[in-house]
């Protein structure tokens, strides 16, 4: 039996229940960027032909600068960081697989679907750095990597924290770290990801993946984004502002932060599905997990106008 996936979003179905149009709501539930990165007007013929050659090596180019990344390693761009945690599991043959938690649930339902048993121990390792949803940082070395035969390292928050990446570890042949511009970037709906790892995992995965995955207007935008230093270091700023600035209005109504990133934060409730409640009434949208009765999730709103929407769904 496949393992449920929950995560955020799904406003539609917060609508069914309380009502309220698309431009009334306040989504909080993910931990995607509020302000997005300003994508470019995007040519005309990167809409009417397939996606060409150098359109990607100018995409593949600009991640490899942004993120550093060994000359030994390689790099895939893909239709979205899920592509690639769907894809992964075949790359060997099942076994066990440890997967770090409590994380949020798309590796390990992934691994399972592919016939993985997933547990505490394992030929493979999957680690989410930061951690989704506690933004807990991992230690790794070349020591921890040598003991797997593969280690996944989920870097989708990363971008808030760059010095903390482990991009260098690619430079060893069992290891893949994953990227992506859906949240940093706030381009999720674009659906643009990146494995970088060693040129014969890389192999497999363009071998699965097959031709033009990215489009043409993602290859376009893609680089554009990947190649603005000066909007990353601005953004990495009023992102660490949001976060204080969320920590000290959610410990104003009596709920403990109990970490996340620059991106979402995570909070102890007294009764989280009834916090989700009362916020949903108020047209919030929040973040609960089927682990825990008492963590609420909450991404930052973008616009004061927004912020004052939250403060008074929190309001009693």
């Amino acid at each position: 039996m496949s393992e449920m996936r929950d995560h955020g979003g799904g406003l539609d179905a917060a609508m069914a229940v309380y009502g309220g149009t698309r431009n009334q709501w306040l989504d909080l539930s993910t931990g995607i960027n509020p302000t997005p990165f300003p994508a470019p007007e995007i040519p005309p013929h990167f809409w009417q032909v397939l996606p060409d050659s150098s359109a990607q090596t100018t995409l593949l180019n600009a991640a490899r600068k942004f993120w550093q990344v060994p000359q030994s390693a390689d790099i895939i761009a893909t239709s979205g960081v899920s592509q690639l945690i769907a894809m992964i599991p075949s790359l060997q043959s099942a076994g066990q697989v440890e997967i770090i938690r409590p994380t949020y649930n798309e590796h390990a339902a992934a691994f399972n679907a592919a016939g993985w048993n997933v547990s505490d121990s394992g030929e493979v390792r999957v680690v989410v750095h930061p951690n989704n949803p506690d933004g807990r940082i991992h230690k790794i070395t070349t020591r921890d990597t040598a003991k797997t035969k593969l280690t996944i390292i989920d870097e989708s928050f990363c971008d808030v924290m760059p010095d903390q990446s482990l991009i260098e570890l690619t430079s060893q042949s069992n290891v893949i770290v994953l990227k992506g511009l859906g949240k940093f970037w706030g381009l999720a709906g674009m659906r643009l990801g990146f494995a970088i790892s060693s040129p014969a995992l890389i192999q497999q995965m363009t071998d699965r993946i097959g031709p033009w995955a990215v489009s043409g207007p993602a290859q376009f935008i893609g680089a554009a984004a990947l190649s603005d230093y000066n909007w990353a270091t601005q953004t990495r700023t009023r992102l660490a502002n949001d976060s204080i600035r969320m920590d000290k209005l959610m410990k104003g109504f009596g709920h403990t932060s109990l970490g996340g990133t620059d991106l979402f934060r995570l909070y102890e409730t007294t009764d989280a599905m009834a916090l989700q409640t009362k916020l949903g009434k108020n047209l919030v949208w929040s973040r609960t997990f089927p682990y825990s009765t008492s963590w609420l999730r909450l991404g930052f709103p973008g616009t004061q106008t927004d912020w004052d929407h939250l403060t008074r769904a929190l309001e009693p």
